[in-house]
């Protein structure tokens, strides 16, 4: 198969030949027709996360199973099938009640082995982890669910809670801020979007949010709001950015942190006077399990949710090395998800 492969941290992918992947016996090989670029594997290239190496990223994914292990019972070979980003062993007490997302025992497509920059790839544990996709939904928008697009969703439903005309704050305007945005606004939210680039908070207009500069961002939005948002979503992760989210909020707001907090932000303070003072919720999300996807699909079915739209490039495999190093530059504020179609060619 061919797959985009680095073999150093911060060194230049390149696209290469490898040996198609085994498939587990408790899992699926698939097909891959098209995965998105993230931040994420950007994060993994620059050896933020670090990844076994030589390695070859991609987690956000659609295609069609080729290959089906001898335990798996739900799937077989032809469905067109999406995965979350982080894959639950299926065994444990927390995949069990419904919680793969945080299995401690859990595999990520991309960063525990080789990902989706290929045209084949390995997923585990099938019957917990994958999605049935309708054959309606392009594989291109079903690949950009699979992070960013369904991340945010289970912030801003399941932790955020969110509830017409609510006001929230999203701090951060690229994939999952923007999903974010138009989840919060396809609910009835009053959003507002804070980034320093003028691109991001433009297109965060294009979606129904008021634009804010980072730049006492949260003094804003309590004057906008009347005395904070009830929910702020840290799209971006870093110490700056969690705290002026926790000092955004009204009183018993939700704060959900998002963002990857690495290197040193992992161990940034927050004001946690606010957080006793007004009973401030701070919860972190990582992702979304498979048994969750159904209720977001339907919305996406119906039209009340539009991922289409935030799809901005589509580009070939060959052209993913090339866009995985464009994202040391943040030029690209605004532009939407990029996505390889590995149809193309």
């Amino acid at each position: 198969m061919l797959a985009v492969r680095y073999t150093a941290y911060g060194s230049s992918p390149e696209l290469v030949e490898l040996p198609s992947p085994v498939c587990p016996v408790d899992g699926v090989v698939v097909d891959v027709l098209a995965t998105g670029v993230c931040r994420s594997d950007w994060h993994a290239w620059r050896g933020h996360d670090p990844v076994s190496l030589p390695h070859v990223p991609g987690h956000e994914l659609a295609g069609v199973i080729s290959q089906v292990g001898p335990e798996v019972t739900g799937f077989g070979i032809g469905d067109l099938v999406t995965t979350p980003f982080v894959n639950g062993c299926g065994v444990c007490a927390l995949c069990r009640g419904g919680d793969a997302q945080v299995c401690p025992a859990q595999t990520q497509p991309g960063f525990t082995h080789h990902g989706s920059f290929a045209e084949q790839v390995a997923l585990f544990a099938a019957d917990t982890n994958l999605v049935r996709l309708p054959a309606s939904l392009d594989p291109v928008v079903a690949a950009s669910l699979g992070c960013r697009f369904a991340t945010a969703y289970r912030a801003v439903t399941a932790h955020g809670r969110v509830g017409a005309d609510d006001w929230v704050a999203v701090y951060g305007c690229g994939g999952v801020g923007l999903s974010a945005i138009q989840i919060a606004v396809a609910l009835g939210a009053r959003v507002i979007a804070v980034d320093p680039a003028e691109p991001a908070r433009r297109r965060a207009g294009d979606l129904g949010a008021v634009g804010l500069e980072s730049d006492g961002a949260s003094e804003r939005i309590l004057e906008l709001t009347g005395g904070g948002a009830h929910l702020v979503i840290d799209a971006l992760g870093s110490a700056a950015t969690a705290a002026a989210g926790v000092r955004s909020l009204r009183r018993r707001g939700r704060h959900v942190q998002v963002g990857l907090m690495l290197g040193e932000d992992s161990r940034a303070p927050l004001p946690w006077d606010l957080v006793v003072a007004y009973e401030l919720e701070v919860y972190g999300s990582h992702g979304m399990a498979a048994r969750d996807y159904p209720a977001m699909l339907e919305l996406v079915g119906s039209g009340v949710l539009r991922p289409d739209e935030l799809v901005g490039r589509v580009i070939t495999l060959a052209e993913a090395p090339a866009a995985l190093m464009a994202m040391d530059s943040p030029t690209a504020a605004g532009a939407g998800m990029t996505v390889i179609d590995l149809t193309r060619h």
